[in-house]
């Protein structure tokens, strides 16, 4: 299988406009990724399935990924004047990030017995940019994946055929696998509370009358 420097070259050559960006995986799998651009990702996504080179024809799982606004430290070495004379100093600045969600999808060819090839897609923030493209259409067992993906953090899939929540009860307010999610002491609403999770509800419950309240005064 082509490498992803190859995969991103022949996707811009056949997606006019189409912005990608290598993610780099530092940990032990070394499973690097490509961030597609929104705009574009419905035809990219096509392009990766009917490419008689790649035809990525399954898509074997899709995630959610929480980026919370966050605080990046950076150290530069420049070089001042100190006293007369000329000396290399380190400096550290701080860059905040704004947060923002991903989709995740690892895509494997069932044709050609290659794989994965990871693509993600980026929401503009975390509130009201939480809109992503369904690839659904181009993967069916993207379906239930990207459903759950906006039960538990809260991306709104455009064009996906049925997007409704899937794990938790319609009632039920906020995204549970967000970074920021913190879990309400008053459970009475849910519908099998249980455990802790009934231990903590009943701090909300009216204390029974004891035996000397219920006698007639």
């Amino acid at each position: 299988m082509d490498s992803l420097d190859e995969i991103k070259s022949r996707i811009e050559a056949a997606v006019p406009g189409a912005k990608i960006e290598i993610v780099q995986n530092g940990s032990p799998s070394q499973q690097h990724s490509l961030l597609i651009d929104n705009e574009h990702a419905v035809a990219i996504a096509r392009f990766l399935r009917v490419d008689p080179a790649l035809h990525l024809d399954f898509c074997s799982n899709v995630t959610g990924v929480d980026w919370i606004d966050r605080v990046v430290k950076k150290t530069t070495k420049v070089k001042k004047v100190v006293d007369g004379q000329e000396k290399e100093i380190v400096e550290t600045t701080e860059e905040k990030i704004p947060g923002y969600l991903e989709a995740v999808y690892h895509l494997y060819s069932m044709t050609h017995k290659h794989g994965p090839v990871v693509i993600r897609m980026r929401t503009r923030d975390r509130a009201e940019g939480t809109h992503l493209p369904s690839l659904t259409p181009i993967w069916r067992s993207a379906e239930f994946q990207e459903r759950e993906i906006f039960d538990l953090y809260g991306i709104r899939f455009e064009g996906h055929p049925d997007l409704r929540r899937i794990l938790m009860w319609d009632e039920f307010e906020n995204y549970p696998m967000r970074k920021d999610y913190r879990e309400p002491d008053d459970y009475e609403w849910e519908p099998t509370p249980h455990d802790e999770v009934l231990a903590r509800a009943k701090q909300h419950y009216t204390p029974r009358p004891t035996e000397d309240e219920l006698k007639p005064s």
